[in-house]
């Protein structure tokens, strides 16, 4: 059974603006999805095996571009979700790929890394099959990063006995990887805010920001939006969360956990925030109603729901997360006249510089990273644009705004490779 339910919105959408029934048939349900075991030979040699999955969800402008995920709540509903949201994100930012997603069902931080890099290999050997340059191009997710991601392309030049440098993105770049990736999710959901600041008369030296999730993103925004003048007050991790109204120094944080993974080789930092800044702790939940500016959220799906919406007291929230607001927390917050910068929008970041690193693998090019950050700008700058004159003419909410831009794009593409009303329908 096809555990995937599509979205409110998007039937919403379907239905006042009377989307053709094919563009509709098509959108309904993934083009694929693979359901796989992956095996994993403990350091122990005892032999642990996980559930895994890959899901094409359109291709209909281009391979499946999409993360790899290994955390224990990963299942086909999520990856299917997640592997449409990148459908419509790839479509808003005029990226020549369709949306795609995968992930294993397990706890990473309980493995060596060892361990973590024959897991890797393992879930590259069991969905080579139907991954590749012209077909699927996997890149990070939570709990994946470069290093895992140059595992991922080894194992796959290894299977088609050939170099395949475009096959999987955001590796180090060393292995082919782009300049600039490792930043590009927080920096381009800086240049969103940047774009929407402006056109609201604030200077980042009036904007107080808190961040949950001090991840890659997360770190990465922090640290951005600190050197062009926001000032950043609170952060939390997994572990714990730390405030200082008169703001932090994000780069101190993100060097103490970097070298701290760096002294004991580990994957994952181990140490938290509330370790490596005089912030004074508070409580994880405490962050979301903070009095600032701007609330991003950079964790997890489902940060914000109906139950909590209320408390939130930032006018203004920033998704770098995948789906960190709910739908019934979202309607909470925009009748509470919240504004919500939408996921597909804000942290396509990574995609767009997946893109690059692509474009770069299939011609053998290396670009600087000046300008692989202009052409993240333009491109970020244009989509943002486009989004929020759309919101303005149509009095939408932004996230509406960015599916519609995204649907229709999608849906021109159908029909012009030939729909109902080709044959008088």
């Amino acid at each position: 059974m096809n555990p995937f339910e599509l979205p409110a919105l998007v039937q919403r959408i379907f239905d006042d603006r009377d989307v053709s029934p094919d563009v509709q048939a098509i959108l309904r349900q993934p083009d694929k999805s693979l359901g796989v075991s992956v095996p994993l030979r403990r350091d122990d040699g005892s032999l642990a095996v996980f559930p895994g999955w890959r899901v094409q969800y359109d291709k209909t402008l281009g391979p499946a571009k999409g993360g790899v995920r290994f955390h224990p709540a990963v299942d086909e509903g999520e990856c299917t979700l997640l592997a449409f949201w990148m459908t419509v994100k790839c479509a808003l930012h005029a990226l020549p790929f369709g949306g795609g997603k995968g992930g294993i069902r397990v706890d990473p931080k309980k493995l060596s890394p060892l361990e973590v890099e024959r897991l890797s290999r393992n879930y590259i050997t069991a969905v080579a099959d139907i991954i590749g340059p012209d077909r699927d191009i996997p890149a990070p997710d939570v709990n994946t990063d470069a290093r895992v991601m140059g595992w991922m392309a080894d194992e796959y030049a290894d299977i088609r006995r050939s170099h395949q440098p475009a096959a999987v993105t955001g590796k180090p770049v060393c292995l082919g990887g782009s300049e600039g990736r490792a930043q590009a999710t927080g920096r381009g959901a800086l240049i969103v805010l940047d774009n929407w600041m402006k056109r609201q008369g604030r200077t980042p030296r009036q904007t107080r920001i808190a961040v949950q999730g001090f991840g890659n993103a997360g770190s990465h925004f922090a640290c951005l939006a600190h050197e062009a003048g926001y000032r950043v007050v609170a952060v939390s991790d997994s572990q714990a969360a730390i405030h200082d109204p008169d703001g932090l120094e994000p780069r101190r944080l993100f060097d103490y956990k970097e070298r701290e993974k760096e002294l004991s080789g580990a994957l994952y930092a181990g140490r938290s925030v509330k370790e490596g800044d005089g912030g004074k702790e508070i409580d994880q939940a405490a962050l979301l109603s903070l009095d600032v500016d701007v609330l991003v959220l950079a964790a997890m799906e489902n940060a914000i729901t109906g139950d909590n919406a209320a408390a939130v007291r930032a006018p203004l929230l920033l998704e770098i997360a995948n789906g960190p607001v709910s739908p019934d927390g979202d309607a909470a917050l925009t009748g509470a006249g919240k504004t919500v910068l939408p996921d597909v929008l804000v942290n396509a970041g990574g995609v767009t510089v997946s893109y690059y690193e692509w474009i770069q693998g299939r011609t053998g090019e290396r670009w600087s990273e000046g300008k692989v950050i202009d052409q993240l700008t333009q491109r970020m700058q244009d989509t943002a644009g486009r989004c929020f004159d759309r919101a303005e003419e149509e009095r939408l909410q932004v996230r509406e705004a960015a599916y519609v831009l995204a649907i229709e794009r999608i849906a021109h593409a159908i029909r012009s490779r030939g729909d109902r009303s080709y044959f008088g329908g």
